[in-house]
């Protein structure tokens, strides 16, 4: 089962993964599709991107992760130009930990090092590209070190349960500047906008975790 927004890319990892003797059940576009085709094919793994519509944000990972809480044992293969960290320590956590990996498209050497991974992760193993341990090990260390001291001291406030406003008269600055601060801080925080999510929320509970 495959998932992958760019269809010059879906295609080739079609045609390849049926070169090297894997059937693809289904070849979808999006993070809905994958959840529905995943429903409907129960496949033996799962290989998807990571930003895919409708925001191109974190929804093919944040799918997978909701597929593997839905079905534990179910293997997934993500295949990305970035690392997600928001999502991609809960999906390396899912589970048993075991039946998933989660690949740099840019640094794949070799179309036999990608084949290699999928059949493991298929089979159970768990592949992981370093570059990404190094990113998430980052993130587990101190996930606030990325912002200004000034970003710090609004965050802090936010923690307390204060408006926009408030904060402005606290620090004594715009209300406008209160909130670029606040944007800033869920970026560095690798925060994207969510249906699902209130990022606020999430940016106090690593504020307190920290």
């Amino acid at each position: 089962m495959l998932a992958e927004d760019s269809v010059l890319l879906r295609d080739g990892l079609v045609g390849l993964l049926g070169r090297c003797g894997h059937e693809v059940v289904a070849a979808v576009g999006d993070a809905g599709a994958l959840i529905a085709a995943v429903e409907e094919h129960a496949p033996d793994v799962v290989v998807t991107d990571v930003r895919m519509p409708p925001g191109f944000q974190d929804e093919g990972l944040h799918a997978a992760v909701r597929l593997r809480e839905r079905r534990p044992a179910l293997p997934v293969l993500v295949l990305s130009q970035y690392v997600q960290r928001a999502y991609a320590a809960e999906l390396l956590d899912s589970g048993d930990g075991t039946g998933v990996g989660y690949l740099l498209k840019d640094r794949v050497g070799q179309v036999e090092e990608f084949v290699e991974a999928l059949a493991e992760v298929a089979d159970g193993g768990t592949v992981v590209d370093p570059e990404v341990v190094r990113q998430l090990l980052r993130r587990r260390r101190d996930p606030l070190e990325r912002l200004t001291p000034r970003e710090r001291e609004v965050l802090a406030l936010v923690a307390e349960g204060r408006s926009n406003g408030a904060v402005a008269r606290q620090l004594v600055v715009s209300e406008a500047a209160v909130g670029k601060h606040i944007g800033s801080i869920l970026t560095k925080l690798d925060l994207p906008p969510a249906t699902e999510t209130h990022r606020r929320v999430l940016a106090v509970l690593a504020y307190l975790r920290a």
